[in-house]
């Protein structure tokens, strides 16, 4: 059940974006650069990642439980990309699917986009918090989150509200940035995302600072292993999937109750 006392829907007025978002900012602010490179951030992300982020997003797509009437949510949905991944390879066995996320010119581009899907009756976007997810416990059958946790203060609070509002069995998956093993890659990857991606990204959003903030929280990230045990700690058991070198990472963790 949807508790709308918390959290609003995107067909509510979206409010205009500031133009620059600072290179320094608390995360609990980050859905602000969000808003500010939302109309080019598909693009970007097509060109910056040279269209491997579809394969990724495919990926945990593989990975979505079998069932009918399935109840699912998307967190930090952005643009709804993972969302309408989803429903293209499942929709007929999908009930419902919701996506939150703090970026209302996010959503709003994810919201025109699923206008023109067949299956666009079913798919719901909420201006709410990963951290305080505005849905009773044990609600949804799965939930997604695909690069935007790391962009959370707190992660175990937020694993915790994962937890709670999925259902016993049920399956939770988190796809992040990671970094690779080999140093010889991880040198490539790590200019690449320090000096060459905040340039091409700086050129077509205008906004280089963003790109450079993305990079920071990446090798921040508490990835692989360590990431393994947050989930755990949640009361997940998870299984952990390296992709592309270690360039990214897929978490599958399962509600054992």
């Amino acid at each position: 059940m949807y508790m709308s006392a918390v959290a609003t829907k995107i067909e509510d007025k979206v409010k205009e974006a500031p133009l620059t978002v600072p290179l320094k900012i608390d995360k609990s602010e980050s859905w602000k650069l969000f808003d500010t490179i939302a109309e080019r951030y598909d693009l970007l992300n097509y060109i910056c990642s040279a269209g491997i982020l579809s394969l990724w997003r495919q990926k945990l797509v593989d990975y979505f439980p079998k069932g009918s009437d399935l109840k699912v949510l998307d967190c930090a949905t952005g643009t709804g990309e993972v969302m309408f991944s989803i429903m293209d390879d499942h929709h007929f066995d999908i009930q419902e699917i919701h996506g939150l996320d703090l970026s209302k010119n996010m959503m709003k581009k994810g919201l025109e986009a699923s206008e023109d899907k067949s299956y666009a009756k079913k798919v719901c976007f909420h201006h709410a918090s990963a951290t305080q997810i505005p849905f009773n416990d044990n609600h949804f059958d799965c939930v997604s989150m695909a690069f935007g946790i790391r962009n959370v203060d707190d992660y175990q609070n937020c694993l915790k509200e994962l937890y709670r509002v999925v259902k016993p069995q049920g399956r939770v998956l988190i796809m992040e940035f990671s970094l690779p093993k080999n140093n010889v890659i991880k040198s490539i990857y790590l200019f690449y995302f320090r000096h060459i991606l905040p340039f091409i990204a700086g050129v077509l959003s205008k906004n280089k600072s963003a790109y450079r903030y993305l990079n920071k929280t990446v090798e921040a990230f508490p990835y692989g292993d360590a990431f393994v045990n947050h989930m755990k700690d949640a009361g997940f058991s998870t299984v952990w999937k390296s992709l592309t070198f270690g360039i990214a990472s897929l978490y599958i963790g399962t509600k054992n109750e």
